[in-house]
């Protein structure tokens, strides 16, 4: 072999090499190339509906609690209503609060935020105890579907069906209803330090009962919530949930 052909061996040699190691390298085109990213999901971030719907209406700030939203959405959709307009009164609350919320859930939106009453027999300013029997004056907690309307000593009034038996499946028999009263009112609460109470009757202000009704006749569905914990083991509609109200059986969606 002739120095002339050493030479020209070495360089094919030096050349295979090189190009070798440029094609097994698995990280060459990514240091010569710019603004690549990657974009991994993040499972942690997905929030369940409930919590989305209840972040996007603002309804911490409105005072509404966490757990009588997440107990009406699971309740209102056991239920099947074919009004989507969604009632929830958290008898938590101070009735110096404006603590009825009326939302529509299709269009995402608080229709109504107002005053209601508990019965006279629940407590003063805070409802405390709650009964399904006749004469008690006190309310019943739960779910109920509404019916039609009627003309009655107090105006407009909205019937109301307890749909949980043994906790306010007497609510027709008992005239538990939707109706106005002078007694729900800033007024009143200014002259007794709280606001005024039914015989068992979610009432609301005059002023607001007639708009109150109009959304929610024929169909719609009404939730009255207390922290009381027997009533939640003794309720069918919120079978199966957890202690912590974050958890259920099952992914309640709507």
């Amino acid at each position: 072999m002739t120095k002339v052909q050493a030479v020209l061996v070495a360089v094919m040699i030096t050349l295979s090499v090189s190009f070798s190691i440029h094609q097994i390298n698995p990280f060459s085109a990514l240091s010569t190339t710019k603004n690549i990213s990657v974009v991994k999901p993040d499972s942690a971030l997905v929030k369940p509906q409930w919590i989305s719907v209840y972040d996007s209406l603002d309804l911490k700030k409105q005072g509404l609690s966490e757990k009588a939203f997440y107990y009406a959405w699971v309740g209102f959709q056991k239920m099947n209503l074919h009004n989507p307009i969604m009632a929830i009164a958290d008898f938590t609350q101070s009735s110096r609060n404006k603590r009825l919320y009326v939302i529509d859930l299709i269009k995402r939106k608080v229709l109504l935020n107002t005053y209601v009453a508990h019965g006279r027999n629940s407590g003063q300013e805070f409802a405390e105890h709650f009964s399904n029997d006749n004469s008690s004056f006190q309310s019943s907690l739960g779910f109920y579907k509404t019916l039609g309307t009627y003309q009655g000593k107090h105006g407009l009034s909205l019937r109301l069906e307890g749909v949980e038996k043994g906790i306010n499946d007497r609510a027709l028999e008992r005239a538990i209803v939707m109706h106005g009263a002078d007694y729900v009112s800033e007024s009143f609460i200014k002259s007794t330090g709280r606001l005024g109470r039914s015989q068992g009757c979610p009432a609301v202000s005059i002023a607001d009962s007639k708009t109150l009704i109009n959304l929610m006749y024929n169909g719609a569905g009404l939730f009255i919530y207390s922290a009381d914990q027997k009533y939640v083991k003794a309720s069918s509609l919120l079978s199966g949930l957890m202690p912590d109200h974050g958890q259920a059986l099952g992914a309640p969606l709507l």
